[in-house]
């Protein structure tokens, strides 16, 4: 008896203890809307594929039992699933161990942060906080507690279009070509000799001349006469004799063409003559270019002295030079030089744009390159470049730019391929790592792309495109409204809406030309976060007009929330 007595007394103290133990986590569970939350941002948004929450929680005084624990835990729950953030655990003050611990008396501020990876489904969603009581063995699990909505994801509806560049070709059509001779003169004279007019470099001018009038590809522009003199002898001398050069071998020049029967010898505006009095210029390359004792003393003379008399004077007083001088340099500057300027016309875009597609091998490499912009269709393109790659297989743009070709048809692994062998043959070339940089951010490897983004820094603006949308995809938004510019494209505007300059990413729309339903979709975004009601509705019904699957995204856009249940925005979106 007395040992059941004992039993039943202990029996009694247990369930005392258990009583006393859940009537403080009841307590706990009842008074558990005296804690505050505020959520920041007040409704969740995705950033980098990523739903970031920071929640400041506010714990009165005389809240939290001081042997209990407390997990808290916030979990995002929308249609047909949920998704819970990391859980925190705080505890009593007379709890052994290493959580946080919320003072009796006090209460305490705590400031949660979390992250978990956004998926589409998120988009109507809430935020509540789910939390579970324990003293000892007893345990009580708390009302689910709503403190946000979520999820504004405009930074996802980012364009995943990053830009090629093409391997330009440097095709002229018109080449300009010149042909010269020099007509040597004896000194003090200004007589065309007849040596002179056997010499090779003239010889070769005749011969040019009548091989310029029987090619209809090559067109005269003109011809430029240079008569010179020596700068030996006084200079109102030299003046008059460099004219008679000039005189005598424009009439030379001009028979020759007469001769050939090329009636533009004629033309007033076809001669161009230049007189030289003293070749100064010429002396300086030629000594330059000779092995005469003592030239570094001459040519610090040039440089020292401008006056023409000076020079001449000191020269002369470098005397063992300057017999040299009379004999292997003066000479040559007794002279007139003629140029002849010709234009060589290229083939037509006629003719190239035919022999592009059906006699590639009669076109060289740049005319080849060239005559693929002149097609129209992808298919016609790729043709050319495969061409290309076949007959110059050293050459990297044409690997280049049948990879862009293949790029844009979606063909992204044979456009790898493609600028791989590229990269092979032009290595480090940021043209080049442009492309390959656009293939890895349309296989979702965003930072493989950003390092040859960085690598093909300079190429051009379609670089600082790419760039900007990497830091789209980052939440790098001022980032990328620098990368991005002055460029009106959606994703330019979408940058700056994310960076919140509404005003800006609306002028970009406005000035962009093509017409997109993103475009108007976009300038209804901008609607609802200046509380524009007329520009959400006017623009979200020419985008769901243009793309009526835009519907159905605009419907479970948390941007427009506060028009949901608006008469016009439901029209709209059924």
């Amino acid at each position: 008896m007395k040992r059941s007595k004992v039993i039943s007394l202990a029996s009694l103290a247990l369930a005392g203890l258990v009583l006393t133990s859940c009537a403080g986590l009841n307590k706990m569970k009842k008074e558990a809307s005296d804690i505050k939350y505020q959520v920041t941002p007040e409704v969740l948004e995705a950033h980098a594929d990523m739903v970031d929450v920071k929640v400041v929680v506010n714990i009165p005084g005389g809240y939290f039992n001081k042997k209990a624990v407390l997990v808290a835990t916030p979990v995002l729950k929308f249609e047909n699933g949920e998704k819970a953030f990391p859980s925190k655990t705080l505890q009593g003050e007379k709890v052994q161990g290493n959580n946080t611990v919320v003072p009796f008396e006090t209460g305490k501020t705590i400031t949660y942060t979390g992250k978990v990876p956004y998926e589409q489904a998120m988009r109507i969603s809430d935020l509540e906080v789910r939390m579970t009581a324990s003293k000892g063995e007893q345990s009580v699990e708390f009302d689910p507690y709503k403190i946000a909505d979520g999820v504004v994801a405009t930074a996802t509806l980012v364009q995943n279009n990053p830009m090629n560049i093409v391997g330009k070709d440097a095709f002229q059509r018109i080449i300009p070509e010149t042909q010269e001779a020099d007509l040597h003169y004896l000194i003090n004279s200004s007589q065309v000799r007849w040596s002179e007019m056997k010499a090779e470099d003239v010889k070769a001018l005749k011969a040019y001349l009548d091989a310029v009038k029987a090619d209809e590809k090559k067109e005269y522009k003109g011809v430029e006469v240079s008569a010179y003199a020596s700068p030996d002898g006084k200079q109102d001398w030299n003046e008059k004799l460099a004219g008679k050069r000039e005189v005598s071998s424009s009439k030379y020049i001009k028979k020759e063409m007469k001769r050939g029967k090329m009636a533009e010898y004629a033309a007033e505006d076809f001669f161009k003559s230049k007189v030289t009095p003293e070749d100064w210029e010429g002396f300086q390359k030629l000594m330059k270019a000779s092995n005469i004792q003592d030239k570094e003393l001459i040519l610090r003379v040039l440089s020292m002295y401008s006056d023409p008399e000076v020079r001449e004077k000191e020269i002369r007083n470098i005397s063992a030079a300057f017999d040299d001088v009379k004999k292997e340099v003066l000479p040559k500057l007794r002279r007139a030089k003629f140029t002849v300027n010709v234009d060589l016309i290229g083939k037509s875009d006629a003719e190239l744009k035919d022999l592009g597609m059906n006699k590639p091998s009669e076109l060289n490499v740049e005319e080849l390159l060239y005559s693929a912009t002149l097609v129209k269709s992808a298919d016609d393109k790729l043709k050319i470049y495969e061409s290309a790659k076949k007959q110059f297989s050293k050459d990297w743009r044409g690997y280049n730019d049948a990879g862009m070709i293949l790029f844009g048809m979606g063909k992204v692994a044979d456009a790898k391929s493609n600028f791989e062998k590229a990269d092979k043959l032009s290595a480090n070339n940021p043209v080049v790592k442009n492309n390959l940089g656009a293939v890895e951010l349309v296989n979702g490897n965003v930072a493989e792309a950003e390092v040859l983004f960085g690598a093909a820094t300079g190429a051009g603006k379609e670089v600082n495109y790419n760039q900007g949308i990497v830091a789209i995809m980052k939440a790098d938004y001022d980032t990328a409204v620098k990368h991005f510019g002055d460029c009106p494209s959606v994703n330019a505007a979408l940058a700056n809406i994310l960076a919140g300059k509404n005003n800006v990413a609306l002028e970009k729309l406005n000035a962009n030309t093509s017409d997109a339903a993103m475009v108007y979709y976009l300038k209804a975004v901008v609607g609802a976060r200046t509380d524009n009601n007329n520009l959400v509705f006017t623009n979200l019904e020419t985008a769901v007009a243009k793309d009526a699957s835009l519907k159905s995204v605009a419907k479970s856009d948390m941007e427009f929330a506060k028009v949901f249940e608006d008469a016009k925005f439901k029209a709209i979106v059924e």
